[in-house]
């Protein structure tokens, strides 16, 4: 009997333990997390959390010729809208960046963030300076990034001046886009980089409308970066900025608050 009773113990012990055995051993093992996936998957999530990014184009500029910068943002995670300049950037600055202040108030309204940060091309970038500096914008933008803005003016727009007889053609913002402006004496009053805004700007050497292109610059603890201080080889022009690779690491790495290293083979 006691025998009998060994047995079968025995026996419903092999069968409830073979099964989980069999599942044990066939299970395959978990693939190890690619750390390369794993960081960019991160990155988005904090790009999806982070401001949202307004474009701000430059004279002339329509939207869709800032898609490219933008396209590359929301690759990377980030909510991004594009703003074009009232009458495409020809008229008066100062005008321009009201019609900012409503479109960052509209943005704030959508989003529900409290700050945006702001990608600004050319006269874009004086725009939103003008912005931030006069129209309140230190208590609603985070980051301030300017790609070839004249901020102390370029020759170029002094050239067409004196070949419009000293008008600019009639262009207004050409007309404050030449060096010794009294618009650019209103705006370069004081300090550059007015509030807790976190400021930088990107020129190129081979800018064909900012001249000088140290210009292009802002003091006052601002990030200034050559993109050929990085990469000598690397030709980018004034459209270029908002096309370039290289360009777009400077752009994103500033954007993230990470250690600014352009990547030179970006494409």
């Amino acid at each position: 009997m006691l025998l009998r009773t060994i047995l079968a113990a025995t026996t419903a012990a092999t069968v409830l333990l073979v099964p989980a055995a069999a599942q044990a051993a066939t299970a395959e093992p978990a693939a190890p997390s690619n750390p390369a996936t794993v960081a960019a998957a991160a990155q988005r999530a904090a790009a999806a959390a982070a401001d949202p990014v307004i474009v701000v184009g430059g004279l002339s500029g329509i939207s869709i010729a800032y898609e490219p910068i933008a396209a590359r943002l929301r690759a990377d995670g980030y909510r991004v809208s594009i703003f074009q300049l009232p009458n495409l950037g020809l008229g008066d600055i100062r005008e321009s960046a009201r019609a900012l202040s409503s479109y960052v108030d509209r943005v704030r309204a959508t989003t529900g963030a409290a700050r945006v940060d702001l990608v600004g091309h050319s006269e874009g970038g004086l725009v939103s300076r003008w912005y931030v500096k006069y129209l309140g914008g230190t208590a609603t933008v985070d980051q301030y990034v300017s790609l070839g803005s004249p901020h102390y003016g370029t020759y170029v727009a002094n050239l067409v001046a004196f070949l419009g007889l000293g008008s600019c053609a009639g262009v207004i913002a050409c007309q404050q886009m030449t060096i010794g402006s009294s618009f650019l004496a209103d705006l370069n009053a004081g300090d550059d980089t007015p509030g807790p805004v976190r400021w930088a700007t990107v020129r190129t050497w081979q800018d064909e409308l900012v001249r000088p292109v140290d210009n292009a610059v802002l003091a006052d603890g601002a990030t200034n970066i050559l993109v050929q201080a990085w990469c000598p080889l690397r030709v980018v022009g004034h459209l270029g900025l908002v096309l370039d690779g290289t360009t777009y690491t400077a752009v994103r790495q500033v954007l993230s608050g990470a250690a600014v290293q352009p990547n030179c083979f970006a494409v």
